[in-house]
Order: structure tokens, then sequence, then C-alpha cells
């Protein structure tokens, strides 16, 4: 039911536009709706949806004066957390909050952010160079050319669940359960009802438990790994169950799904796209800003929000105290007064890395060296082997409003 705040919401110019449902990223049809948005209603008051009533942002200006002021529009799991489910004033049922550093305020974000960053630091991403090419190199070289596999599958999932495993020093032979943890964390469509709640609790509790025995082991045998790091530091050295799992699922999330999601669509980007490939098959030196420009076109991550703490104004809008705001990242991105041309892939493309795909401010993404390393590696080992993947039907798309990124790419490589 909607609060008196909320009937307070002046009417918009359209009738309100609920992007947050899933059958949108499903069928990949989410572009026309954001369009429509960003030249009639760009901040829009969504009073019904699956999730609840929100704020709708979805021009890249607003996006990035709600990210500069976090004392205003807070991220904290107190109030919900970053994803558009869940509750503001109190949970809903089924649902557990589990505090994670992304989704904190200032200071106990920074504390914990500071214990993070250093891991992905200019010098210690660099030093991961040599084994991401050698493992890019071995899974390259192990696939089949003329015939057709799954790129998400044999590629994008094996590359980025191989580096988790890297980062964590997760048992090798069970990373695939890394892949299965962060589905089930990043799925918002598991965060609607009680029963679904349950099915994503369960697994999330059973990732808790194994890196739980992960931090036992490291406490006696510590190295350089991410657990290694939470556990020597004052920030983090004592969280508590729920805020262990909230920053395990914060950083398999966002180093899985995103870089993933982003390798899938240089396969698909570039078969939509030919002249392009063709570009680039033909000059390598835009490999550096291409991975820039895929990132952007796909928007691993579609949207992140925040929680209003206090009645303020945003472009003549007034927001109450508690309102849900949702800031779409995968629409920011296609904004045609900043990126002109936006639906198209533009390897080039002078301000591509302007993009928001890995968020703006405090909260912009701890780990995208370490995406944008393995990307790029991924595209110069392709251009070593003079590799093309050519998509041969439609992807299968994941069906949530989130993560936004495929299931199967079905390709054929050939040699150019």
């Amino acid at each position: 039911m909607a609060t008196s705040a909320q009937l307070e919401h002046p009417a918009t110019a359209i009738p309100p536009i609920d992007v947050s449902r899933s059958e949108l990223y499903a069928d990949e049809s989410w572009q026309e709706p954001f369009r429509t948005l960003r030249a009639q209603a760009p901040i829009q008051y969504v009073p019904d949806s699956a999730f609840g009533p929100y704020w709708s942002v979805s021009t890249y200006k607003p996006i990035v004066h709600i990210e500069a002021l976090p004392k205003i529009f807070s991220s904290s799991w107190e109030h919900g957390g970053i994803a558009i489910p869940g509750g503001v004033e109190q949970p809903i049922e089924g649902e557990i909050r589990m505090p994670m550093f992304i989704a904190m305020d200032p200071p106990h974000h920074t504390a914990q952010r500071r214990t993070i960053a250093p891991s992905f630091g200019p010098s210690e991403v660099a030093a991961m160079k040599a084994e991401v090419q050698a493992r890019t190199a071995e899974v390259l070289d192990s696939l089949p050319i003329g015939a057709a596999f799954n790129w998400v599958e044999r590629v994008s999932i094996e590359l980025t669940t191989g580096m988790l495993a890297k980062l964590f020093d997760f048992p090798w032979e069970q990373r695939s359960k890394l892949t299965y943890w962060s589905d089930m964390g990043g799925n918002v469509e598991l965060m609607k009802t009680p029963e679904d709640f349950a099915r994503r609790n369960a697994a999330l509790f059973e990732m808790g438990a194994a890196f739980g025995e992960l931090w036992q082991r490291k406490l006696a045998n510590p190295g350089k790994d991410l657990i290694s790091v939470m556990m020597r530091s004052d920030a983090m050295s004592h969280m508590s169950e729920q805020e262990f799992m909230g920053n395990l699922i914060l950083l398999i999330v966002g180093g899985n799904d995103t870089t993933r999601n982003s390798m899938s669509a240089f396969a698909w980007g570039l078969t939509q796209f030919p002249e392009q490939r063709a570009r680039l098959e033909a000059d390598p030196s835009l490999i550096p800003n291409a991975v820039q420009e895929l990132v952007r076109w796909q928007t691993p991550l579609a949207h992140m929000r925040r929680t209003v703490a206090e009645d303020t104004e945003i472009e003549g809008v007034a927001m109450k105290k508690g309102d849900k705001v949702v800031l779409w990242y995968i629409s920011a991105n296609r904004d045609e007064t900043i990126f002109p041309d936006a639906d198209k892939v533009i390897l080039d493309r002078e301000n591509a890395r302007r993009h928001l795909s890995f968020g703006y401010g405090i909260h912009r993404c701890v780990g995208a060296r370490v995406a944008e390393l393995q990307l790029t590696t991924l595209l110069e080992e392709m251009a070593k082997r003079r590799l093309r993947a050519n998509v041969i039907r439609e992807p299968e798309r994941v069906a949530t409003c989130f993560v936004h990124g495929y299931k199967d790419v079905t390709v054929e490589l050939s040699h150019y």
C-alpha cells in the first residue's frame, strides 16, 4: 500500500512505465521504453511494480548528480541496499538483509572499501597479467573451429570463474559453485516472494558455509588472497555471518557477472556490427577503447538503487524521505545527449570511457581494473590467433532487470 508521502507525488507527463519487468530483458525489448522515458519523463514515479513503488531515473546527468550525493541518496543495506527489491523501512517477508560495503554509507563503507581496494590497485592488477594471458590462451586453444558451442559456458564463465577462484584461493575443482552462487545472489527475480527468498537464501547459506571453512583454513595459513586480506583487516575481521555473506555476494557477483556478460557482448555485439569487427581485426590498437565501448553497450548491471534519506528535489522533482530511487545505468549508457548513435557499437567512440557500467562516485566498482584486464586480454588473445566468434542464432538472455546478461550465445569460430 502506498504511504501518504507517496500519494503526494505529482503525476508525470506520461503514464508510468515500469521498466523493472523481467520480460523486457528476456526478449531484449527494453530500448524503446527507455527511449520514451529519456525523452518525456527522465525522472518518473512508478507507483506499482513487482518490487513496489520506485522512482525511475533514466538519463545520464541526474544519475551522476544523485551518485554524487551519498548523504541524501543512501546505499545502506538498512534501507534495502543497492538493488530494486526489498523493503525500505523494514525487510519484506523472507528477506534477510546482508550488509556489504557497496550497501553501506560512509564511514563504514569507506573503511571496508579501503581494506579491499589495494588488492585491485594498478601494480596488483599488472602482476595478474601473465596468469590471465596463460589462462585465456589455454581456454581459447581448447575451443573447436567451425563447430557450434555456447560461448557463455566455454569462454565467459570459464574465464571469470577461474579468476574468482584465484582471487579467493577457492578450491579449483569446486569453482563451478562460484558461478551458481553468483547466479543466485544476483537474481532479483528470486527476491519477490517468501518462497523465492527461501531458495536464494539456501544457496547463499551454502556459500557462507563453504567460505567459512576457507576462512578457518586461512587463519592457520594466510596468503595474499581476498579472504586473508579481510581476515587481517580491523574493518572486516569481526564481521557477522550476514556481513561476511553480503561481502562475498558483492565480490562474487561483481567479479563474475559483469565481466562474464561483457565477454559475451564481445561475441554478440561484433557479430551485429561486422564493419566494426573488421576494423578491430585490422587494427588491434583499438582494443583498449573497444573494451570500454563494449562494456558501455552491454551495461552488465542494468541498475543500482538508492533510498532517499531526507526530503529533496532533483531537477524540479520532489522526492520524499524513504522513497526508493532506481538509477538505470543501462539507459544512461544509451543517452544520445552523451553518446551519439548510442545503440551502435562504435569502437573508436571518443568518450566510451564515460560509461556508467562501473558506477560513479564513491561506489564505483572496486574491481574495474581486473574486469578491464580480463576483457582486454581476451580481445588480444583472439587477435593473436586471428579468431572470429560468429554468433549463429539469437542469444538466450537472463530474464531480470538487475544482471543484464546471457545464458547462451551460440557461436562458431573461424579464422580471418
